[in-house]
């Protein structure tokens, strides 16, 4: 239909704190109106607004929601690297592609390639299932809708499960079991799937001007959000290179290439414990104020953030006058190195916090 002016119409008062307006006559004979009906009222960013009828809403949700977007790939095993094809896989998952079909061409058995991307799929895209599956064919399914697993939730969510790692690091210190080295992996790998999920959600909201729908007030949150899921991300590769690091020391131990002089002092690491320890509270303070939208509660970190720096120096000067074996040492300053990050990614959190919320406690005003 041509977009149509029809022209200006006069706000009334009811008296009762209501204002109401009529609708054109026209327009309501036109989408079939009748006394009762509803109409959706849809806010826009630049303060207007748009009104559709409950029937033409409902039918337009219906029809998007039933559209599955569907892509197809093609893959020659023989000549192309399977890498590029998983790459092409999470690029169509991050911009929502519902379905996406895996085409080989030119092999005879493409067990190994299927294999890979079952692996690679249950590992890195969350939600994501084998639908359908032939000798040359296999077809990948995103199940989990965008309402069942709410942004905020999934952060929740990926905070705690990147803190759990970077805390087993530092038990990985004194006790070098692989169980806590395939813990940090595994919580990796878990933070990974939920970041590159909710940077799906992300891509979808933007995509959609849905910014109310995902319990954003504004649509300049999308970024915030999506930079936070960088920190939280950071947090978790951090405690990888930790274990790795870790892993190869011990190996590198049982096998006499190197050899430890001195056991790990036990009053060092207590005090990386603890400074561990405090990181970590400072950093569920921060995501507690940023997701209750607390402005104040913001503020006050950002200035406990400089409380932590004396803690710091009496930590560096005590390593540099114990006798610290030198693998020991390199292990300490890389977990020192890892809380002081999420010390500082605290107050970037907290400073996106004030950004988030400073015009919903500032009141406005104009200059006459």
């Amino acid at each position: 239909m041509a977009k149509r002016d029809l022209g200006y119409r006069r706000v009334q008062s009811t008296g009762r704190g209501s204002y109401i307006i009529s609708l054109p006559k026209d327009w309501v004979k036109d989408v079939g109106l009748k006394k009762g009906s509803e109409v959706a009222f849809d806010l826009h960013t630049d303060s207007t607004i748009t009104l559709i009828p409950r029937k033409i809403k409902e039918k337009i949700r219906d029809s998007d929601s039933s559209k599955l977007k569907e892509y197809y790939i093609n893959v020659e095993p023989a000549k192309e690297d399977l890498h590029a094809t998983l790459r092409m896989i999470k690029a169509l998952y991050v911009i929502s592609a519902d379905i996406i079909r895996i085409h080989f061409k030119g092999v005879e058995d493409a067990t190994k390639s299927k294999n890979e991307i079952k692996k690679f799929a249950r590992n890195t895209l969350l939600g994501a299932e084998i639908i359908d599956e032939t000798l040359d064919e296999i077809v990948l399914q995103t199940l989990i809708k965008h309402s069942e697993f709410p942004i905020e939730k999934a952060v929740r969510r990926m905070a705690i499960i990147a803190l759990s790692a970077n805390r087993d690091t530092v038990l990985a210190l004194k006790n070098q079991k692989k169980e806590f080295f395939e813990s940090v992996i595994n919580d990796r790998n878990d933070v990974n799937r939920l970041g590159l999920y909710i940077v799906r959600q992300l891509k979808f909201g933007i995509s959609r001007n849905m910014f109310r729908e995902l319990g954003f007030k504004t649509p300049k949150e999308f970024l915030l959000y999506r930079i936070i899921v960088n920190d939280i991300k950071n947090i978790s590769e951090n405690a990888l290179n930790i274990v790795n690091n870790l892993s190869n020391l011990k190996k590198q131990v049982e096998e006499e290439v190197i050899f430890i002089k001195a056991p790990l002092d036990e009053e060092v690491y207590l005090q990386i414990l603890n400074f561990n320890s405090k990181a970590h509270e400072l950093f569920e303070e921060v995501m507690k104020a940023m997701f209750k939208r607390e402005y104040n509660d913001a503020e006050k970190i950002i200035a406990k953030r400089g409380t932590f720096i004396p803690l710091e120096n009496e930590l560096i000067r005590l390593m540099t006058i114990k006798k610290l074996d030198p693998n020991n040492a390199a292990m300490f300053r890389l977990v020192m190195d890892s809380s002081r990050r999420i010390l500082d990614y605290s107050q970037d959190i907290a400073e996106l916090t004030l950004n988030r919320t400073v015009e919903e406690i500032c009141n406005s005003f104009e200059i006459k």
